[in-house]
């Protein structure tokens, strides 16, 4: 049995620890490998390692770090089918979704080859007498990715890269349900040219993580994941003094509007609450049309286009499919458990996906994409996040009803509106309590240049990931202010150039 390990100061690491964890091929069930998991000791030695390397790199000029990340951006692209096959075979997601997210994760490692510019500071001339002014953008030290099952590439690239360029060093945690992928861009960004031990990955669970939330050489921590572990890893690392950004769960709602171009808006529907088996946490998981008429006509698209819904492996010859298995088998029978609370409830079960079934997928851990209608606030199918393709219709009146239904939602991580009207799509986003707001865009999720977040229990900390934020995040700002006395010219007047 193949057993994937640790990648600590350039290059991989078996460890010490005689726990692992069984890494399965979500497609048919089987266990493709395991991976060790890291003991607390091992955790610290990481650590170390990293804040060894900070000295050297936190005094590369930006200008070198940059040329790095060039070379590991033209890396990630010549190597993208092989990120995406390892993607596919340890998460599940089609190939194309697959090749999409290591895009995704791209921009943002290009943004951060910009970070000559980036960090630049501000200056201030005269602002007393002989008295002038300005900051500078310093790294930080250690910092700390924790990072979730459903983006291996993109969730990691999205923190890194932007750590690294401002001159950081990082010890990745990331999921051990899919390690793989992390572990190949540690191999590329050495590649690239990157100093041993500026970028370390550690496989582990609660233990490894611990010690990064803990350990004073540790000053930032960045998380993607569930609100419960969200709020757990905000409290104890801010509790020990680091800076956090923990971005938790969420439950996305569209408002369909009477006059939208419906058919745009199945479209986009479609692919938002099903692609990637709704394990993200970007996934629109609440349908809000407005008025019966709209509800219906919705709801028979929805079920028209769902009988077209393809769902099978995730690596095939030939077009893809376009729905994958979900990641591990107890997460199948959660999201399975959720439809049954839905129906339990009273909610009408308009598409059962957990009758498919796929020829040849042996025990692979699939559910098609299911459909509810008639969902009120008060179901848990509609107050919790179920991470899966699972769609529900909650039929509201009026625009201001769509509006408070969705404001009084605990999670506040996106939104959408689809609409013809120019007024009502500006007052949405005005009104609505949420954090990225799309206008007949499905899934708002900002371009690397801009940042990523969410609202109310979507995100703990106030700085979100990427963009400007992503900047501010893994830098500190210090002024100075500085007069130098008069005469300085006259006293060294008579300094001449050393001759060569």
């Amino acid at each position: 049995m193949k057993t994937l390990s640790h990648y600590l100061n350039g290059q991989l690491s078996a460890g010490q620890s005689q726990r692992t964890s069984p890494v399965y091929n979500p497609a048919t069930g089987e266990q493709s490998a395991q991976v060790a998991l890291a003991t607390a000791d091992e955790t610290r030695e990481a650590v170390r390692i990293a804040d060894e390397a900070f000295v050297a790199w936190s005094k590369t000029s930006p200008l070198k770090r940059s040329r790095i990340l060039f070379k590991f951006k033209a890396l990630v692209e010549e190597h993208t089918d092989e990120l995406a096959r390892l993607i596919s075979s340890e998460h599940g997601k089609v190939f194309s979704d697959a090749k999409g997210e290591v895009t995704r994760g791209l921009e943002v490692v290009e943004f951060a080859c910009g970070i000559p510019h980036l960090q630049k500071g501000e200056h201030s001339m005269n602002v007393g007498t002989g008295v002038d002014s300005y900051s500078m953008m310093q790294p930080l030290g250690v910092c700390a990715g924790i990072s979730p099952f459903n983006f291996p590439a993109m969730v990691p690239m999205w923190m890194f890269p932007i750590a690294l360029a401002c001159g950081n060093t990082f010890v990745m945690k990331p999921s051990e349900k899919d390690p793989s992928t992390p572990l190949r861009l540690a191999e590329l960004l050495k590649e690239a040219g990157l100093p041993d031990g500026v970028f370390n990955v550690i496989n582990g669970d609660k233990e490894a993580v611990d010690v990064l939330l803990t350990d004073e050489r540790v000053q930032a921590v960045s998380f993607v994941g569930s609100t419960p572990i969200a709020e757990y890893i905000y409290a104890t690392a801010s509790a020990h003094g680091k800076r956090v950004q923990a971005l938790g769960g969420a439950k996305n709602h569209m408002v369909i509007m009477p006059d939208a171009d419906l058919d745009q808006a199945v479209g986009a529907l479609m692919g938002a609450a099903y692609g990637s088996a709704g394990e993200r946490c970007m996934a629109i998981s609440v349908a809000v049309p407005v008025g019966e008429e709209t509800a219906n006509r919705l709801r028979e698209k929805l079920v028209a286009e769902l009988d077209k819904l393809t769902v099978g492996p995730g690596l095939v010859d030939g077009p893809d499919n376009d729905m994958g298995p979900l990641i591990t088998r107890e997460h199948r029978e959660k999201v399975a458990g959720y439809i049954q609370t839905g129906v339990d409830e009273g909610a009408e079960l308009v598409v059962d996906g957990r009758q498919t079934t796929i020829d040849g997928a042996g025990d692979g851990y699939f559910i098609g994409g299911s459909l509810f209608d008639h969902v009120t606030p008060s179901m848990r199918i509609h107050s919790e996040e179920i991470f899966g393709p699972v769609l529900a219709i909650a039929r509201v009146a009026s625009f201001d009803e769509a509006v408070s239904m969705i404001n009084a939602h605990e999670y506040g991580n996106g939104t959408a509106i689809f609409t013809r009207d120019g007024d009502a799509a500006r007052q949405y986003c005005e009104q609505i309590q949420v954090g990225m707001v799309g206008v007949n865009v499905p899934i708002p999720v900002p371009m690397a240049f801009h940042s990523f977040g969410g609202w109310k229990r979507s995100l703990f900390g106030p700085l979100h990931m990427h963009g400007p934020d992503g900047v501010r995040f893994y830098t500190r700002m210090k002024t100075i202010t500085q007069r130098w006395p008069s005469g300085i010219r006259e006293e060294t007047n008579h300094f001449t150039m050393p001759t060569m």
